[in-house]
């Protein structure tokens, strides 16, 4: 039942996938039942492929032609007590094997320690009781419970969220948290578009959600990507293709040598054990035993140089392909991008500013036009500034990694927005007390907090969310000077865009004033009269190693080919900025190709497809 309908709980109602689960929202499963699916589905954890033992990946450094001749010769030079030349060339196929053998093993050790970290616990209803257990014991049928900071133990149908917001971008390589509900989406949608499922290894940064385990262990999504990548082939490069079939031709060629020496010396007479000799010594001498140490050095050196950019190469053959490659397939988020939202750009009074710095560091200039600009004289931008700040349940803390956000990458990156224009979070925060919330909820796309300005002085209520939620309650907009007039809602709607176009995330922001004494607030409080205070532009930057070596790989003949779960939009955006070439002849639509539009390729379009397309 589980493998036959995995790829379709989205589409179903959530009430028909417990029926066929045979699960309660309310009590969740009962211990037998638990002891029965745990020994029919097994733990809830990816599946260890079989490797091979030490002494197998020993005895395999051996396992190439070149290899074979030098043993040989060892062999021979024994038998013929040439203990010196034999002493040599063993030394040489030892020291071969043992470099090669200590550099996998270490390749090894470094993916099993990434493997280690996968490992979480799980908030579980059974038998009507709420329990925390470890996720390899979780079974098909638990009801599970996630909420902010959770990291999602298994593929879960959510059942009813609260505005649940998941970071997925360690599967689908969207940056940006997305939001969660339980109602039906469409039969085809692709594992991003997914919106009522919740995959494991993802990490729950806002809301609650209750969700019923669909898929456990190798039958989860992440479970899949590791079969495909356990899977995936092994190929010899182009130096161990050139290497075996020169060491074939040598063979043959040191052979024939020796049989036409031995041949020759034989028909004028010599004795035939003299000959014999002669030809053996004849075709050791012709053995490039030096050949084999000299590619295992070089390699060696090259993998010690990726070692250091803090690339794991698991075969020593392997880093040669480098200097055969012609595309090169990159991920996008994490690896052509910092992972870490920005503020890019502010709209404010009708003026534009640009915010230099990436990740979440408050490091970086505001300027407009190309200039530096002091931000104090000029009120609408501080106010969006500020309502971005204290409109905010997240904080920025710093580590010895850098700056590192607790809560939504999106909070974060408007405190640092708001951290580089000189405002801080600690003095606005106590100056202007937090008194009530409206917390964000999908059906209003907006959240809300209520502050105090002061004795005697009315109360202020900030909001951020989306343009369609922010703009039709604004009925007036603060201009340069920061004074109130009628906002122009197709100017602003212009801006959003011409932001959105670049591939930026836009948030709007309002502000109202409630009576003094207000010490709560709710949606119809702010349903209308508001002032639109300005917009606020985001997106997952580029990094800039990344442009410098696609430049590289390109100067190089090597073209470079983006893949990401992204959004179209922002795809092509980043794509843009890292340098990607778009124009194939004038048509940028067709250098970008969709998941679904892959899918409808046949075999000869696929590979049409991969020339031209970019993204």
């Amino acid at each position: 039942m589980q493998t036959i309908l995995s790829k379709h709980w989205h589409h179903l109602p959530a009430q028909e996938v417990l029926d066929l689960l045979e699960a309660d929202a309310d009590t969740g499963l009962d211990v037998f039942e638990i002891v029965h699916r745990r020994e029919r589905f097994g733990p809830n954890v990816i599946t260890r492929r079989k490797t091979q033992g030490p002494l197998v990946r020993l005895f395999l450094q051996f396992h190439q032609p070149l290899i074979y001749i030098l043993l040989a010769a060892v062999l021979i030079t024994a038998i013929l007590r040439e203990w010196v030349d034999s002493g040599v060339i063993l030394g040489v196929v030892l020291v071969n094997a043992v470099i090669g053998f200590l550099q996998e093993s270490k390749a090894l050790s470094a993916i099993e320690a990434l493997a280690r970290t996968m490992s979480s616990d799980a908030t579980v209803l059974r038998a009507g009781k709420r329990e925390r257990i470890a996720a390899p014991d979780l079974v098909p049928g638990d009801i599970v419970l996630v909420q902010s900071g959770d990291k999602v133990p298994a593929d879960l149908r959510l059942i009813r969220t609260r505005d649940l917001q998941i970071d997925e971008s360690a599967l689908t390589g969207e940056s940006v948290p997305v939001e969660k509900h339980a109602e039906v989406v469409e039969h085809d949608a692709v594992p991003a578009d997914r919106r009522n499922m919740a995959h494991s290894s993802t990490l729950v940064t806002y809301g609650t959600g209750l969700g019923v385990v669909t898929a456990t262990g190798d039958d989860t999504e992440i479970g899949r990507i590791s079969e495909l990548i356990a899977s995936a082939e092994i190929l010899a490069t182009p130096l161990t293709r050139k290497i075996a079939h020169f060491s074939g031709i040598l063979l043959y060629a040191i052979l024939g040598l020796a049989a036409l020496t031995f041949i020759v010396g034989a028909l004028r007479g010599e004795s035939w054990l003299h000959m014999f000799m002669t030809a053996v010594a004849l075709a050791v001498g012709a053995i490039p035993e030096g050949l084999p140490a000299a590619m295992t050095i070089m390699l060696a050196i090259g993998v010690a140089r990726m070692a250091r950019r803090h690339a794991i190469v698991r075969k020593l053959p392997a880093v040669e392909t480098l200097g055969s490659t012609t595309i090169v397939c990159s991920d996008k988020t994490g690896t052509l991008t910092e992972n870490q939202m920005t503020v890019e750009v502010v709209v404010a009074g009708r003026e534009s500013f640009s915010l230099s710095g990436v990740g979440f560091a408050p490091e970086g200039e505001l300027t407009r036009s190309g200039r530096t600009v002091d931000p104090q004289p000029r009120t609408a931008l501080l106010e969006c500034l500020k309502a971005g700040l204290l409109c905010n349940d997240s904080r920025l803390r710093r580590t010895e990694e850098g700056w590192q956000v607790e809560g939504d990458p999106t909070e974060g990156a408007l405190i640092t927005a708001a951290r580089k224009a000189g405002l801080s979070p600690d003095v606005l925060q106590r100056e202007s007390k937090r008194l009530d919330t409206i917390p964000f909820e999908s059906q209003h796309q907006y959240m809300a907090t209520l502050h105090d300005a002061g004795p005697d002085r009315p109360r202020i209520g900030y909001l951020k969310g989306s343009i369609e939620s922010i703009l039709p309650r604004c009925d007036s907009a603060l201009d340069v000077a920061g004074e109130p007039k009628a906002v122009d809602t197709k100017h602003v709607e212009g801006r959003v865009e011409g932001m959105a176009a670049g591939g930026l995330r836009v948030l709007a922001f309002a502000r109202t004033e409630l009576p003094a004494g207000t010490t709560s607030f709710g949606h119809d409080d702010v349903s209308t009269g508001l002032t639109f205070l300005g917009l606020q532009g985001m997106i997952d930057p580029p990094r800039q190693e990344a442009v410098a070596a696609v430049s590289a790989c390109q100067a190089a003949g090597i073209q470079v080919k983006m893949i990401t779960g992204d959004h179209l939009g922002t795809a092509v955006a980043i794509a843009r900025q890292v340098g990607l070439d778009l124009s194939n002849g004038g048509d940028p639509g067709s250098s970008v190709l969709t998941g679904k539009a892959i899918d409808g390729l046949s075999d000869s379009e696929l590979i049409d497809a991969v020339e031209r397309t970019a993204v």
